[in-house]
């Protein structure tokens, strides 16, 4: 079976090639196809991130925002949160730009939340996972906020594969912004710790919040990260929050991918953790699966990514990713927010 499957992989290979053995252009109809099909992907690349520049561009100064209350739902990232007032105040906050992207919503997303929770205040206590080099921790050291950060432990697959892209902690070191926080504040504030989100440890309870950011889809599987979610209940005192943000795969109810080092979740599964958490006591911000009608929330973002382009394509198309949804393997997915209150005990 093996050799018959690699028969015809080499086979198709030969099919898509765009020039026969003489170098003229091929005549088969794969090659038809294949030759021009990268050049689609990058049009609708350039089209799509212009179209968001220019977007965030006729956006209003965000110089004149304050913090509110709107009332924030468990739903997916979208241009109208995006364009919102109440996330504008929260990239003033952490001084980053003001542009159409899901991880810029995402710490727009988990601010919001605990401003709303009145979290945001000096003595409170909270625990992030898988934070990677985020910003936020420097962020909430600046409010005052105790904060015990933890990635995966140096051992991990997982965190190997992080540090060849630069989203891996190695110590609190590579949390320290020093726009967002004086020195001071931050070492006075800040306790570092590696720690496993499949098996989390048991002195970790009692915080006043937990956070995640995209990391539970990585923990191997989808039943590991609804695991996590309820496990992570555990490190909050009674009438604390989580707020855990991950991959959402909004367009196929039917298939999508699991026990993968990248697992996607479906409306089902987070109408299935709610479920359970409520079932124990806690209490869910309502399920909101509206993804948007707005231009940037229908422009879904296709493959080569930064980390997949040549050098010569990073020079021209590169360090320009500005998308709300994309596809991942083949799936449309945007960001989903989940937020809980765990229950009085």
């Amino acid at each position: 079976m093996t050799d018959d499957l690699d028969d015809l992989r080499r086979k198709l290979a030969i099919l898509s090639e765009i020039t026969d053995a003489h170098n003229r252009p091929s005549a088969g109809a794969l090659a038809s196809i294949a030759r021009d099909f990268d050049f689609v992907r990058l049009n609708t690349k350039f089209f799509g991130y212009e179209l968001a520049h220019r977007i965030a561009q006729e956006l209003p100064d965000p110089a004149a925002t304050r913090a509110s209350i709107v009332g924030l739902k468990s739903k997916p990232s979208t241009q109208t949160d995006l364009e919102s007032d109440w996330a504008a105040h929260w990239i003033r906050e952490l001084h980053i730009a003001r542009i159409m992207h899901r991880k810029i919503w995402e710490v727009c997303f988990l601010l919001q939340a605990l401003h709303e929770s009145d979290l945001l205040k000096p003595g409170t206590r909270g625990i992030g996972f898988g934070v990677g080099t985020e910003a936020i921790p420097s962020y909430l050291a600046s409010r005052g906020v105790e904060v015990t950060v933890t990635d995966l432990p140096p051992s991990s697959q997982a965190a190997q594969g992080w540090l060849r892209t630069n989203q891996w902690a190695e110590g609190a070191d590579k949390l320290f912004y020093p726009d967002l926080v004086s020195r001071e504040d931050f070492d006075r504030n800040i306790l570092f710790r590696f720690e496993d989100m499949n098996a989390i440890s048991p002195d970790l309870e009692a915080y006043d919040f937990c956070w995640s950011l995209c990391a539970l889809e990585h923990l191997g599987s989808i039943a590991k990260g609804l695991a996590f979610i309820e496990n992570s209940m555990a490190t909050v005192r009674p009438g604390g929050i989580v707020v855990h943000t991950t991959e959402f795969n909004f367009l196929n109810d039917r298939e999508t991918i699991d026990n993968w080092s990248t697992v996607l979740f479906q409306r089902s599964h987070f109408v299935e953790i709610a479920a359970r958490l409520e079932a124990k006591g806690h209490k869910v911000k309502p399920l909101d699966f509206n993804v948007g009608r707005k231009p940037m929330d229908r422009f879904i973002d296709l493959p080569p990514y930064l980390h997949q382009m040549s050098p010569e394509a990073q020079r021209w198309w590169g360090g320009d990713e500005r998308h709300i949804k994309l596809s991942i393997d083949g799936f449309a997915c945007t960001c989903f927010g989940l937020i809980a209150e765990k229950g009085q005990a």
